[in-house]
């Protein structure tokens, strides 16, 4: 950077010498042009005093001032150069008005105002002292761009105290204001702020990760910072740092993937979703077998099922439950009464700890000595982990974070749960990564006895991981296999929360189970009742949703659509559908004559529709304005009312 400042410099510094020569030659207002002449030597001391210092001047503002002050000089060359005719004709006729002066004496005071801001500015901290640096002139026009400038070049020289000050002015000026941060990236704050990242102390760490979060709020911001290296410095505080700077950079995370998808790939490469989930399931449940377990053969389901003792379970742990298999095998929970989250967990884990290779990165357990064997002549005195007990499986440094406090402790987890949220969305192959971890199980853990915010974010992370995973059919029968016991935990928590419908996880939960409807066996019911009392429920978005669910059991892509389609009927969905059809609001009413038709579709004969006079309601919606503006549902409607009246006008003396 020196090179491009001392370039910078040059013609300036040319400008001012020929200034003065051709002040001292001057014929007329030699008085005005002596003053010129001072001003000007006094602003090219300072060019030079520039030029010498140009390893430390803060290239950004650097340009703004010496291109402002080169045309300054230029303009001030002119003027003096017009004073140096000899004839007495040409000093007639060259009429150059006193304001001139005036003008040209004040943008070179402001000039030199300039540099010495710039000077004063881009000089180490030690060497500042106390001293106020104020705004420079060319503040006048943009006072905000030079307090950005002089917050950057703090952290550019600054002690790492004064640095974390900066890095705090930054955080208000671009939470105030998407354009203060916009110019903070263009002014070159992205470097500084990851440095400091680095290197500074737990709270300029801290100031430096939630800046970052905040400046990327759009593409192009995003990219900026992942062209600095964005992605291997937050990897390295996921990995190593403190807990209170690893929260806040989980939480910059979740922002910039937020705002720019296509990130989520390049975190992915760099651990990121390894070191959250790590983070995760720190003292929620042991980390995942996935990196400490090489082989793929024994998975967590497999270890569970391979000791458990419930009668419901099938003995094949490798059945996927493909959608289009109809078997009748109960549910592997069983009773809900008797399923305990603990249990769960328990099981799981104890199982995998029997199973666990005894080494850590990649050793194998062939190779690794048993207690008590020697190792290059030395005495071993246990397995790996047990030497190291700071160490992580997940690669995360644990060494000290069960003295942090609760409240951060806490925070980490929401923050990383809010990260995976983000960072799956749309993304089966990082779906895929986190369901192959303990993340299922973590969150299903987390939404029974986690904070309020680590709820909802272990809510919307399920959201849409089990999105991605109803369009992607490989996904939906690796991670959410009905004899998973880290499915079963999360669909039982995800109904604990439908039924009690009283918080603001109900409606993450309720797509999520929607989300997850072609995965249940023709058996497992006990998800239709609680959405099908939503169905009364007051709230018009949550009834929408629990439409939109029961749609998901009840459609033709359903395998399952006519078992679906009849418990619905038994949970007594066919009154409320049909009140919701009259009397809903509009995009409620559109989505339950949706449903209604499915469901008389694949159940035409059922006295329960033909009691509710179904055929009515659906031929009444049919000449609906919410009808006629979607074709889709309008064909729906025309099938279902000719499906009804087939079987309806036959079993019309049965139902009466």
């Amino acid at each position: 950077m020196a090179d491009i400042v001392q370039e910078i410099l040059v013609k300036p510094i040319q400008l001012a010498d020929q200034v003065c020569k051709a002040a001292d030659e001057a014929n007329s207002f030699k008085q005005e042009c002596g003053e010129l002449k001072a001003k000007t030597e006094k602003l090219a001391a300072l060019l030079r005093q520039a030029a010498r210092a140009s390893n430390d001047l803060y290239e950004r503002p650097t340009r703004r001032i010496i291109l402002d002050t080169e045309q300054a000089l230029d303009r001030a060359l002119g003027l003096v150069l017009k004073c140096r005719g000899n004839g007495l004709v040409k000093r007639v006729f060259t009429i150059i008005p006193t304001a001139a002066f005036r003008k040209m004496s004040s943008q070179l005071e402001n000039s030199i105002g300039d540099v010495s801001w710039l000077l004063r500015v881009s000089a180490p901290a030690e060497d500042r002292g106390d001293e106020y640096l104020g705004l420079p002139p060319i503040a006048a026009n943009e006072p905000i761009l030079c307090l950005i400038w002089e917050q950057i070049a703090i952290l550019y020289t600054g002690s790492l105290e004064d640095r974390s000050d900066a890095a705090a002015s930054l955080v208000s000026l671009a939470r105030d204001n998407d354009r203060y941060g916009k110019l903070i990236i263009e002014e070159g704050g992205v470097g500084p702020l990851l440095k400091l990242l680095k290197e500074g102390k737990i709270e300029g760490q801290e100031n430096a990760a939630r800046a970052i979060g905040l400046l990327g709020r759009d593409q192009e911001s995003v990219e900026h910072m992942l062209h600095a290296g964005v992605c291997s410095v937050f990897a390295k505080i996921l990995k190593e740092g403190p807990m209170k700077v690893q929260a806040v950079v989980a939480w910059a995370v979740s922002e910039l993937a937020a705002h720019y998808p296509k990130c989520q790939d390049l975190f992915a490469q760099n651990n990121i979703i390894r070191l959250l989930v790590g983070h995760l399931a720190f003292e929620t449940v042991q980390e995942h077998s996935k990196y400490a377990i090489p082989s793929k053969a024994t998975s967590i389901s497999q270890v569970v099922l391979a000791g458990s003792n419930n009668s419901n379970v099938q003995k094949n742990a490798n059945n996927r439950g493909d959608d289009d298999e109809r078997l009748r095998i109960p549910h592997p929970g069983g009773n809900k009464q008797s399923y305990n989250m603990h249990n769960v967990v328990t099981t799981t884990m104890a199982m995998k700890d029997q199973l666990k290779q005894p080494a850590l990165n990649g050793v194998n357990q062939a190779n690794t000595p048993k207690n008590g064997a020697t190792v290059n002549g030395k005495q071993s005195h246990g397995t790996n982990h047990h030497q190291q007990p700071s160490l992580s499986l997940s690669g995360v440094n644990n060494k000290g974070r069960e003295f942090e406090e609760p409240t951060t402790k806490a925070y980490m987890k929401a923050m990383a749960a809010r990260a995976l949220w983000q960072l799956a969305k749309r993304n089966s192959p990082i779906c895929r990564s986190i369901t192959e971890s303990r993340a299922l199980l973590c969150f299903a853990v987390l939404l029974e006895k986690g904070p309020e915010d680590v709820q909802f974010n272990s809510a919307m992370a399920l959201m849409e991981i089990t999105a991605v995973a109803e369009q992607d059919s490989e996904l939906r029968r690796a991670a959410f296999k009905p004899n998973s016991p880290a499915c079963k935990a999360v669909v039982d928590q995800l109904l604990i929360i439908i039924e009690k419908a009283d918080s603001e996880l109900l409606l993450p939960c309720i797509k999520s189970i929607g989300n997850l409807a072609r995965t249940f066996r023709a058996t497992e019911t006990r998800m239709i009742s609680p959405l099908v009392k939503l169905l009364d429920e007051r709230e018009a978005e949550v009834t929408m949703e629990a439409c939109i669910a029961l749609t998901k059991f009840a459609c033709k892509e359903n395998y399952l659509h006519l078992d679906h389609s009849k418990a619905i009927i038994g949970a007594g969905g066919a009154k409320h559908l049909v009140q919701l059809v009259y009397f809903g609001e509009h995009g409620v009413q559109r989505f339950a004559a949706a449903l209604l038709s499915y469901i008389a579709l694949h159940v035409a004969d059922s006295e329960e529709l033909a009691q509710a006079e179904v055929l009515t309601v659906l031929e009444w919606a049919s000449k609906q304005g919410f009808v006629n503006q979607d074709e889709k549902l309008k064909n729906l409607l025309i099938e279902a009312k000719e499906r009804l009246e087939l079987y309806q006008l036959k079993g019309s003396r049965g139902f009466h």
